[in-house]
């Protein structure tokens, strides 16, 4: 199969496309140093010329910074147009697990409006909503507020899973037929975000102390415990976040 991916130089696109390669796709690499622009429109129509899957792992920024709402509506809108100019089988892109009760934040508030504009394009598509991946969380602790020296984290639990087995489940799908909805994967065990960052500072030899707290927000965000657990009928990886720690601080 031929499939582009659509930010392909960034974190998750040069891992999906690693995923493909080996399964043995023919893959076009579209990103900016490809000379590929989603914002302007630039090289999408020689792009998905014969494409048999597009997927769409385009990003602004990270959480909370620069004008995602903005980004992903003009990028929604020229890559959908031109996968519907070449014909293109199957639009699949990336977007997060409990978006939904995530809208107080601007950028999750935005995948919703990219995955609205997935719904009512035409186009055939699948749309992967991803727990957090497991290399988010050095970031999500370390900005977490301290008080008297004890960093304090959101009464939150997730399922996250590793980057490298959410690309795979995304190769996967892509190169299957569009299923014209949503496909949540996560985890292989769901974890309170306290457990995830002691572990994650043990295993850096990071004393500081951390600890719950009520009036922490998630991403700004206020939400019941269980808000960001996905469904029963999420595709699970099968990598423990202790192992893949264990993996990644011995390397």
């Amino acid at each position: 199969m031929r499939i582009v991916v659509v930010g392909a130089s960034g974190m998750m696109g040069s891992k999906i496309v690693r995923a493909l390669g080996s399964s043995g796709h023919s893959v076009v690499e579209a990103s900016s140093k490809t000379g590929v622009d989603a914002i302007k429109g630039v090289g999408l129509d020689t792009a998905f010329e014969g494409a048999d899957a597009v997927i769409d792992v385009t990003n602004s920024g990270s959480f909370g910074e620069g004008d995602a709402l903005s980004f992903f509506k003009q990028a929604g809108k020229n890559l959908l147009s031109a996968a519907k100019r070449a014909g293109v089988p199957h639009y699949l892109a990336l977007s997060v697990v409990g978006a939904e009760r995530l809208v107080e934040n601007d950028y999750f508030r935005a995948k919703l409006v990219q995955e609205n504009l997935i719904r009512a394009s035409s186009v055939p598509y699948t749309i992967v909503r991803s727990t957090q991946f497991f290399e988010f969380f050095g970031g999500i602790v370390n900005s977490s507020p301290a008080v008297e020296g004890s960093i304090r984290v959101a009464n939150v639990r997730l399922q996250p899973i590793s980057a490298d087995e959410a690309a795979t489940i995304v190769a996967k799908h892509a190169s299957g037929k569009p299923i014209n909805s949503v496909q949540e994967i996560g985890g292989p065990e769901p974890l309170n975000l306290l457990e995830i960052a002691r572990e994650l500072l043990t295993a850096t030899e990071d004393a500081r102390p951390v600890a719950t707290d009520p009036d922490v927000a998630y991403f700004g965000v206020n939400l019941a415990p269980e808000s960001l657990v996905p469904a029963a009928k999420a595709i699970s990886g099968k990598q423990s976040f202790h192992d893949w720690l264990s993996n990644t601080v011995s390397a």
